[in-house]
């Protein structure tokens, strides 16, 4: 079994963050990566947040937490991030072109030895890994949000992944403290798979007029004694997450996990869910924090733009 020191994380959005939490708390030196400064900014202020949040309940030690946090490392290149890594960890988007561009990078980055995991939740890691001269060394680890409450953790075995690769990858899920199942690759995996049907059918069902939204959801929780509803499950997600998933699962698998119209009607719409503001449901505080930071947005632009010259135009007959 390779030793693993260094985890790099590849995308600092919510699932990124979450894995990069766990790697941390799990020992590990982890260099979580981003192209964008304001999500490495937010990622560092969200897993403070969540490491002070545990301590606060007693699952944590203060002092383990601050360790954790010291070990965070940030990096605006999948360069930066990955040349040092012993496991890299890609967490971007679910669209099979964005993970096989990783991938081509990162075999071309990281040393021989690197293993290379995707978190992707349903799509196929032989054929990420076909890209690489590596395969041997590439596995799934699919990690499930909100990261760092959740103890599932996915290992997909991939056509050609070997025994050591696999091994490893079972072993830092564990330090991560996750409960790991091992699974040969198959689409959708175990949870997407039946997850995806689920949510889809709750969809026709909402489409159809059978119930509400919140009866759905409450119906699942209280007499199926599932956690979460379909579409709050669905809203914590993002509807174009689960839209790309069903669709991958409709091409591979078949006419059963045929997207339900409404479900595209919402993506088409922008109704992404929580990250949004609005899904299935309403979230006003994520509108207003989006709405602000908008508005900062559109204050800097205009302020460079309106930067005082000799050559500014002003209205007729103002005084400058």
């Amino acid at each position: 079994m390779a030793e693993v020191k260094t985890v790099a994380v590849i995308g600092a959005g919510i699932m990124g963050r979450g894995i990069a939490h766990a790697a941390a708390t799990g020992g590990y030196r982890t260099i979580l990566e981003d192209l964008l400064p304001a999500a490495l900014r937010r990622a560092e202020s969200e897993i403070r947040a969540n490491l002070d949040k545990a301590v606060e309940l007693g699952k944590v030690q203060a002092a383990a937490a601050d360790a954790a946090f010291q070990r965070l490392e940030y990096a605006g290149s999948v360069e930066e991030a990955a040349r040092e890594a012993d496991l890299v960890i890609e967490a971007v988007p679910e669209e099979m072109e964005s993970k096989i561009e990783i991938f081509t990078l990162l075999d071309k980055i990281c040393r021989p030895t690197t293993i290379l995991a995707s978190n992707t939740s349903s799509l196929s890691i032989t054929e990420i890994a076909s890209v690489t001269y590596r395969a041997q060394k590439c596995v799934g680890m699919h990690f499930f949000n909100p990261v760092h409450k959740m103890k599932l953790l996915e290992i997909v075995r991939a056509l050609e992944t070997d025994d050591d690769t696999l091994s490893t990858a079972v072993e830092a899920g564990r330090r991560m403290g996750k409960e790991v199942v091992v699974i040969k690759e198959s689409p959708g995996f175990i949870t997407s798979r039946i997850n995806a049907m689920i949510g889809n059918e709750a969809f026709h069902m909402l489409q159809e007029g059978i119930a509400s939204a919140a009866d759905i959801d409450k119906a699942l929780k209280l007499g199926l004694n599932h956690p979460m509803g379909p579409f709050e499950l669905v809203d914590l997600v993002g509807l174009d997450t689960r839209l790309n998933i069903l669709e991958y699962l409709h091409k591979t698998l078949g006419e059963k996990y045929r997207p339900s119209p409404l479900l595209v009607q919402y993506v088409k719409a922008g109704r992404l869910g929580r990250k949004s503001g609005r899904g299935v449901y309403e979230y006003p505080e994520v509108h207003a924090e989006i709405r602000s930071v908008e508005t900062r947005l559109a204050e800097d632009r205009s302020a460079k733009h309106a930067a005082p010259s000799d050559t500014t135009p002003t209205l007729a007959g103002a005084k400058r």
